[in-house]
Order: C-alpha cells, then structure tokens, then sequence
C-alpha cells in the first residue's frame, strides 16, 4: 500500500503539469484559460494559438501520461513482481487524475484525453488502436473532437473488457478493468459542458478558425 500511494503521488505530481498553459505563458504571454473554450488541453491551445501548438500540447500531455506509468514503478518494483500491474494502473488513474485536477490550477485542468492516450499505449494497446480507429471515424464524420474522444473512451472500455474475458475482475485482471470503467467514465464526465453545446447546436467543429 506504501508503495502504491508514493507512486500514485508522484504520478499525479507529473500528470499535473499545465502545459496547455505554460505554453500559452511562456511563448504568447497568455492565459488560455481566459480563451476560447477555457480549458488547459490540446484541443484549445491549437484553437486559440495554431494547429502546431496544439500538436505540441498534445505530444507533452500524452507524455505524462506514458511515462510514469512505464517508468515509475520501476522504481518500487522489480517488473516480475505480481503487484507491479496493479501499481501501473493505479500511476495511470493518478496522472489522469493530476491532468484534471491540477493542485497548481485549483484543480481545474483539461479533459484528461490526451494524458490517457499515454497511459492506455502502455496499459491496454489493442484498446487504444480501437479507440483511435473509432475516434478517426467519428471525427471524420462528424469534425467535433468531443463526440470522437467520447465515443472513443467508450469503444476503449468496451474493447477492453471484452479483451479481459472471461474473468475480467480475476486477481490478476481488476486493476485492468476497473481502471477501463472509471476513466471512460470521467472524461465523458468532464465533457458535459460539450454535451451541452452540441445538444444546442454550439459546438464548434474541427478545424475551427485559429490564429496562426
């Protein structure tokens, strides 16, 4: 338990960087928390700054996302151990957790999909690649980039389980399918202010106008 909580800790420490906004800071001299949608993530920056900002934003969250949970329980655990799974998921849900609730933003972050992009390449890949095949069809069809990573958190948690069958709560498995309901389940949570807006017809779709 002691070693889950520090490396659950420090991988929320790193999930907690805002880099959406150091960026906006550091290279604009802006808050992009005062800009467009408001939010810290990939998806504003590139609206509010240009596409390949955005993209950087992108890269450096999906980033925080993948290397604690690949590098951090190294730390604690040798990777033979039958704890050291259990260990990775728990840093995956913490930087997820640290990109939402940021302690340095009080804790208002992002919608924490970028972040889990990182920690799902590492947990679940099959999960990821459908994921993304079902985020490149949704937003191909429709261009709103909060339906298509919905939809894709949700064929995430489903492929995921279906992958964990028979027995996806076994000793072995529950971290693994736990983790595949929780976070599907909070990002489609912090996309309720989009759900709202594409339920009134608000919301913008991709690519939107940005600045160069």
């Amino acid at each position: 338990m002691t070693t889950a909580a520090l490396s659950a800790l420090l991988a929320y420490f790193v999930g907690s960087l805002p880099f959406g906004l150091l960026v906006g800071k550091l290279v604009f001299g802006r808050d992009v928390r005062k800009e467009g949608s408001g939010n810290i993530g990939a998806t504003n920056v590139g609206r509010v700054f240009g596409a390949r900002w955005g993209a950087l934003v992108l890269a450096l969250d999906a980033l925080k996302g993948l290397l604690p949970v690949a590098f951090i329980p190294r730390l604690f655990l040798p990777v033979d151990d039958p704890a050291f799974a259990h260990i990775q998921v728990a840093c995956g849900v913490a930087t997820i957790v640290g990109h939402m609730f940021p302690c340095w933003l009080m804790f208002r972050g992002g919608k924490g999909v970028a972040t889990a992009l990182g920690v799902v390449l590492v947990l679940a890949p099959w999960a990821t690649l459908a994921a993304f095949v079902a985020f490149a069809v949704v937003l191909a069809a429709f261009r709103f980039v909060s339906l298509a990573s919905m939809l894709a958190a949700v064929v995430f948690a489903a492929t995921e389980l279906l992958l964990l069958a028979p027995d996806p709560f076994s000793e072995q498995n529950w971290s693994r399918a736990a983790f595949s309901l929780l976070v599907p389940a909070l990002i489609v949570l912090r996309h309720r202010s989009n759900i709202v807006r594409l339920a009134r017809g608000e919301e913008p779709r991709f690519p939107s106008k940005v600045e160069s």
